[in-house]
């Protein structure tokens, strides 16, 4: 079987997958790639199924080389990547030769890229998925962040003879890289996030309503992968409000009682007892996931008519880059 080995294991690498469904009323939480675009289209310009495992990588990056001649994708944050000191192109396929050094940097502009192998990273399934779950400590690799040594599992496919192996074969380069399809790049930044109102956003004064769209909020560096902090002004209440826990999803905007909002992310829990101010866009939330902490963001309110239309025209993206994505690989179409 093929491994990744691990000469150094970057500030924070994590193995994440889709998500971990199907749990959430036993209060275990999603998990799953920060940034779902960028981690899906990683594994779409490689011929993977959209829930194959992935390497998440936080602002710097690994050290790792593979026992065989890999097929290998990387996408998200702009981040300089080296394949035996050479440099390695982003978001089109790759094929890296074995025992070579893949090195990564610091990310230059982002917070997170993705790095996706031919077949999936192949660790043992925990409750269905591969994602990491840090706080609990299992899924992914042993529930934690890589460490120098690792060996990760990759599913190579048998007898599968890619164009991009020949050529390998025929050449001295440490990779050969495929065509980059079109549009395969990470979804525009927008000036502000868009949002719907949430169920209790009339609870909240006019004030509180008109700041949260007129206003900056800078991400706190007390931000993970469970949620953003913001930091900026008082959210009030037009009065107390007391209610009962209910479910969250990625994208809610909770504001405790100090009137602090916090962004919920992969890693959010399962229920939620503070108002819910907001809802982000599924469209915005690749956006989201690539800020860092000191950046300032802003919130723009929109219809449910936009936030659906803007999510269709994202999957009809990465079905395009999909369907391209095979053509030049010269694999059939899932």
């Amino acid at each position: 079987m093929n491994v990744m080995r691990v000469d150094r294991p970057g500030m924070l690498s994590v193995l994440q997958d889709s998500g971990r469904y199907g749990f959430q009323r036993f209060g275990v939480p999603v998990n799953g790639a920060m940034d779902e675009w960028s981690c899906r289209l990683a594994n779409a310009l490689v011929g993977n199924a959209d829930d194959a495992a992935a390497l998440e990588i936080n602002v710097a990056g690994p050290a790792i080389r593979f026992a065989q001649d890999t097929l290998i994708s990387v996408t998200g944050a702009d981040i300089a990547v080296t394949v035996a000191g050479m440099p390695l192109p982003m978001h089109c396929a790759v094929m890296v030769r074995h025992d070579v050094p893949v090195v990564f940097a610091h990310c230059r502009r982002g917070a997170r890229a993705y790095l996706a192998v031919r077949g999936g990273f192949a660790p043992e399934t925990a409750l269905g998925s591969r994602s990491t779950n840090l706080r609990a400590r299992f899924g992914g690799m042993e529930g934690r962040a890589l460490r120098a040594g690792d060996r990760v599992a990759v599913a190579s496919l048998h007898r599968e003879m890619l164009p991009l192996a020949r050529m390998m074969v025929q050449s001295a380069m440490p990779f050969v890289a495929a065509a980059r399809p079109d549009g395969a790049v990470a979804p525009p930044t927008c000036d502000a996030l868009r949002f719907l109102p949430g169920p209790q956003w009339e609870r909240f004064t006019p004030a509180a309503r008109s700041t949260f769209e007129q206003q900056g909020f800078s991400v706190s560096s007390q931000s993970d992968r469970m949620g953003f902090r913001l930091e900026g002004p008082s959210l009030a209440l037009s009065a107390p409000l007391e209610i009962v826990s209910e479910a969250v999803t990625f994208g809610t905007v909770q504001v405790p009682p100090g009137g602090s909002p916090i962004v919920l992310m992969a890693d959010r829990q399962s229920v939620g007892g503070y108002p819910k101010i907001a809802y982000i866009i599924s469209a915005d939330l690749p956006s989201l996931a690539q800020v860092m902490p000191g950046a300032e963001l802003r919130f723009r309110a929109v219809t449910a008519e936009t936030a659906q239309r803007e999510l269709l025209a994202m999957e009809d993206r990465h079905a395009a880059v999909a369907v391209e994505s095979a053509r030049l690989l010269g694999l059939p179409h899932r």
